[in-house]
């Protein structure tokens, strides 16, 4: 892991525009060096864990394709044209 320097640290505050007492340097440089040695840590420890993604699964039953007539959901529809349903403009097509 690389090491935080004062001069890390002055120039973090000079670009984040906060002033920071030469007697708080010192201080800021062990917080910000736990800091990073946690956050290495926890990717050490995440690089271990497997999760499993669970994004579109569906849980409460066999995800099964059923054909159905196209035309009797159509009918049901308040506007539809040709094999599509005809639904409000949303996005100006002028741009």
């Amino acid at each position: 892991m690389a090491k935080i320097s004062k001069e890390d640290v002055l120039k973090i505050a000079h670009i984040s525009h906060i002033t920071i007492h030469d007697n708080e340097v010192d201080a800021l440089v062990d917080r910000l060096e736990h800091v990073l040695s946690y956050a290495a840590r926890v990717q050490e420890i995440g690089a271990d864990v497997k999760v499993h993604s669970m994004k579109n699964v569906n849980v409460l039953r066999e995800d099964v394709a059923v054909p159905f007539d196209a035309q009797l959901i159509l009918a049901r529809a308040p506007e539809s044209q040709e094999h599509y349903f005809v639904v409000p403009a949303i996005l100006d097509s002028n741009k």
